[in-house]
């Protein structure tokens, strides 16, 4: 690829990334304003630098030389005396102006900075919690945590330390041309002359560095996911004997990534050893002409000084360039990123009519539900169910033909591919779901507790959770003792996910956070898989104290749960292949009594397939 597709390339990704940060710009107006307005004052400044010295080699130092054209009348005609400490103070002046404002437009983008920085960061963590579950189950959790955190606040450091000061210098190299196209327009294409070499190196140096860089976030990303997995399933991998095996994935990716990192960092020591030579060729040349000019007098000694000046200080644009290209294309790599998942959109979400859900009494009905996946395999096909309100409904059949995903469909974790999901009548996609799922509660089989105390995880997002009403939750799902008997109480902090509790009390304080929301309806999924016995008992009784009153889908494997259904659905190859009142079912002697007879979940499969 060609250095001209490459910068085009990046600055349509540039363009992307602002577009995407643009609403978080925006509330900075002011403040860009301002910044912006310190910045130019910099910059001005930094143009009058040079001209005290300038003034003093024309006007001072000698005696009888013509005073040069561009040395203004009103400065010539003071007296020696008066003008040499003017310029001294000029000069102390001038570099305390350009030093506080680049202090200013310094401090200014760095507020700036900081809240854009929030703002996406808060944006990006709740707008990645509403991806639907589509994007999550392909998704990896590191990877993830990688884009909200490391890669915005790149973006952030790199705008503040980086872009923002190359933008001042491009400025400042715009007026140093202009002045030194005035003051001399032969030297100014003599120094012009490397650019195009100059433009060359850079574009072909930066694409190779953005590309480098890039790679790096992507192995950064992919190596965060793989300490994320790893320690979330610590317990599995010590058993397995895997902490080797981990760490040499990790290894692997921490050494592409650091290989990639120093291909970045060679590639701008290389451009800026490049753009040292460009620069010293241009001095040479100007300072060669420009000597003979000052012998012919066509341009003063200060003039030739001035140039030189302004050539240095031009380039020091392309030197930054060099500088900070490595973190530039790590923040654009980054940026994009962020921007890639921002602009992702769920899948399920609100559509543009969507209205908040009245209170439901709990009436469920699938009408015709086909859904897949998206491999071209249908899960479910035209499902047809009605479910009374109150009504404890029983889901059985084999492992992955579609349980769980009846269940998901209510909660919306999905649309179905045709046929439709009600509630009371209404078409689940015209409710909002924020309102739809407040009136769901959900019990599964692997609970997620939160870091902090119980009281947090039982009262979290219950606006009036007093500690009666916690209490009374913990009562009924028979946990209350368990709990009152810890050292701190209700205030006894869990480990992370629940780590520090047994199976079967996560079971119970999940119950009891299903009380504490009080909806219509639950969904209960595999709620008292893996318990041993005493616990289990304690657990279904407490499920069925729960589900007392409310229209309940319990997805099971263990058939003796079904005796408290008011009606049992049997899920086989995607459809549902028998339904009814247990007793009814039993007597009817179908698929539902062979596996009662049966006994034994393992054998649900072989069962339903005979």
């Amino acid at each position: 690829m060609s250095p001209r597709p490459r910068a085009e390339s990046a600055i349509r990704e540039l363009v992307r990334i602002l577009r995407v940060f643009r609403p978080w710009l925006r509330e900075q107006r002011r403040r860009i304003g301002t910044t912006t307005l310190a910045m130019f004052g910099g910059v001005v400044f930094s143009l009058l630098e040079p001209w005290p010295l300038k003034l003093v080699l024309d006007l001072v130092v000698p005696t009888t030389r013509p005073v040069p054209r561009t040395v203004p009348d009103w400065i010539a005609g003071i007296e020696i005396s008066t003008l040499l400490p003017l310029l001294a103070a000029a000069t102390v002046l001038l570099s305390a102006l350009v030093a506080s404002c680049e202090y200013l437009a310094k401090v200014g983008f760095a507020r700036i900075g900081n809240d854009v920085l929030r703002g996406v960061r808060d944006h990006l963590f709740l707008h990645v919690q509403r991806l639907s579950m589509s994007f999550h189950v392909q998704a990896r959790a590191g990877d993830l945590v990688t884009r909200a955190t490391r890669d915005v606040s790149l973006v952030r450091d790199v705008m503040s330390t980086a872009l923002l000061p190359l933008c001042a210098n491009v400025l400042v190299l715009a007026g140093m041309l202009a002045v030194m196209a005035w003051l001399q327009w032969q030297l100014t294409l003599i120094a012009l002359a490397t650019l195009p070499l100059f433009l060359w190196t850079t574009a072909s140096l930066g694409g190779r560095i953005h590309r480098a860089a890039k790679q790096q976030r992507k192995r950064e990303g992919a190596m965060a996911s793989t300490a994320t997995e790893s320690i979330a399933a610590i317990k599995v991998v010590q058993a397995l004997s895997l902490e080797e095996a981990f760490a040499d994935g990790f290894a692997s990716r921490n050494a592409a990534s650091q290989k990639e990192d120093q291909k970045a960092a060679r590639l701008s020591a290389n451009l800026g050893r490049n753009i040292d030579v460009l620069l010293a060729v241009a001095t040479a040349l100007v300072l060669w002409q420009g000597a003979r000019f000052v012998l012919d007098a066509r341009m003063s000694a200060g003039d030739l000084v001035v140039f030189l000046t302004y050539l240095r200080r031009s380039f020091r644009p392309a030197k930054d360039f060099a500088k900070y290209t490595g973190r530039i294309a790590k923040a654009i790599a980054a940026g994009e990123r962020v921007a890639a998942l921002l602009e992702r959109a769920p899948d399920v979400r609100d559509l543009p009519d969507a209205c908040p859900a009245p209170p439901f009494r709990g009436e469920v009905a699938f009408e015709s539900v086909t859904f897949g996946y998206g491999d071209g395999r249908d899960v479910l096909r035209e499902i047809d169910l009605h479910v009374e309100a109150g009504s404890l409904v029983a889901v059985v059949g084999p492992s992955g033909i579609g349980k769980s995903t009846l269940a998901s469909l209510l909660l919306r974790f999905w649309d179905p591919l045709r046929g439709v999901v009600s509630i009371d009548g209404i078409d689940l996609r015209r409710c909002t779901l924020r309102s739809l799922r407040r009136q769901i509660s959900v019990v599964l089989q692997e609970t997620v507790l939160f870091a902090g105390s119980i009281r947090e995880n039982l009262a979290h997002g219950i606006a009036d959770a007093t500690d009666e009403r916690i209490e009374a939750a913990a009562r009924l799902a028979r946990c209350h003792e368990f709990i009152a008997a810890m050292p701190d109480g209700y205030d006894t902090v869990v480990g992370e996910r629940g780590s520090t509790l047994s199976h079967g009390q996560r079971q119970r304080l999940a119950i009891a956070r299903a009380a504490m929301r009080d909806t219509p309806l639950l969904v209960l999924d595999e709620p008292t898989s893996g318990l041993d016995e005493a616990t289990r008992q304690d657990v279904v009784g407490a499920l069925l104290t729960l589900a007392a009153g409310r229209t309940t889908f319990l997805v099971t494997h263990e058939l003796d749960l079904t005796d408290h259904a008011d009606l049992v659905v049997c899920i086989d190859g995607g459809r549902i292949v028998e339904s009814g009142p247990p007793a009814q079912l039993l007597q009817a002697r179908g698929v539902y009594a062979r596996l009662r007879g049966s006994g034994a979940p393992r054998e649900v499969r072989d069962a339903l397939s005979s």
